[in-house]
């Protein structure tokens, strides 16, 4: 026993009829007879008379019909139900996303607001804090999914997806004598007021080795732990930021240019959720409009 059989005997006993069964279930007159007989096999029950060409249905037929009635609306009920769950109308009630501190002035709004015309009626929870912090949150199952830079194993708690890589440069006002090179070395910075991020951190403490090597003492004029502070320093004369340029590219509006730094070293970004853990719709859905998001921030870098 099927779906169709029962949708047949809905219809058949709605219209009398195998044509108009038929016609409304977008079948053949033989395919409705075929599905009735074996319905009517399956269940070891005649359901319809054969008198002169009708079929008159039998009163096992009129209680079955009951049945089948209230099976497919069920059905149509769990249908529905799942279109909801697609379309956002249901699902969770909350879905929780962990992002850089860097990414809550322009980047996340973005997600946000085309996350929030698909999926009007899940909430939306951001954290924002540290690769350090994100994964912790995730492991501890308080967020869904979370952005965070790639920096070596991440142990087997968590499945990660790299989405991004970026290189370090330069970030420079645009006015700044800096932006006429094409790549500014550790050399190139003697002297030159620096603003800085993430003290004992290890990609900072990678930066400190190379103006070590080079004899090159660094001017500290700002420390700060955002890239995007670190920007809006730089747009203000404050000094020149050395970030990675996956960050660099969150923000086009500033007055400022980058510039490839040397030594050269490269970065790696990914989404990561529990491994483990299959994702809400909903959830999948932020996951998707965050990967989307990238791929545009760094379309046209600066």
């Amino acid at each position: 026993m099927n779906i169709r059989q029962l949708e047949v005997l809905r219809t058949l006993l709605a219209t009398g009829s195998t044509i108009a069964a038929a016609k409304s279930l977008g079948l053949s007159q033989s395919g409705v007879s075929r599905l009735l007989q074996q319905l009517e096999a399956d269940l070891s029950v005649t359901l319809f008379a054969r008198d002169k060409g009708r079929l008159v249905p039998t009163p096992e037929a009129e209680l079955l019909g009951r049945d089948a009635e209230n099976v497919l609306l069920a059905v149509e009920r769990m249908n529905g139900h799942a279109e909801d769950l697609r379309s956002g109308a249901d699902g969770p009630d909350i879905v929780r996303i962990g992002l850089p501190s860097s990414m809550w002035e322009n980047f996340a709004p973005a997600i946000l607001v085309e996350y929030a015309r698909d999926f009007p009626g899940v909430r939306i929870e951001t954290f924002f804090e540290s690769t350090t912090a994100i994964q912790k949150l995730l492991e501890e199952r308080v967020i869904d999914i979370g952005f965070l830079r790639m920096e070596g194993q991440t142990g087997p708690t968590l499945e990660v997806e790299h989405v991004a890589s970026g290189e370090s440069v330069c970030v420079i006002h645009k006015d700044h004598p800096l932006a006429a090179l094409e790549e500014v070395s550790v050399k190139d910075l003697r002297g030159i007021p620096l603003i800085l991020i993430g003290r004992q951190r290890p990609n900072r403490m990678g930066l400190d080795q190379a103006f070590k090597r080079a004899g090159v003492k660094q001017t500290v004029k700002v420390e700060t732990h955002t890239n995007s502070s670190a920007c809006s320093y730089v747009a203000h004369g404050l000094g020149v930021a050395i970030i990675s340029s996956f960050y660099a590219n969150l923000y086009p509006h500033l007055p400022v240019v980058r510039r490839r730094f040397l030594p050269h070293s490269t970065q790696d970004f990914g989404i990561a959720r529990s491994a483990g853990l299959p994702l809400s719709i909903a959830a999948q859905a932020l996951s998707d409009a965050l990967t989307r998001q990238i791929r545009r921030s760094q379309q046209d870098p600066v």
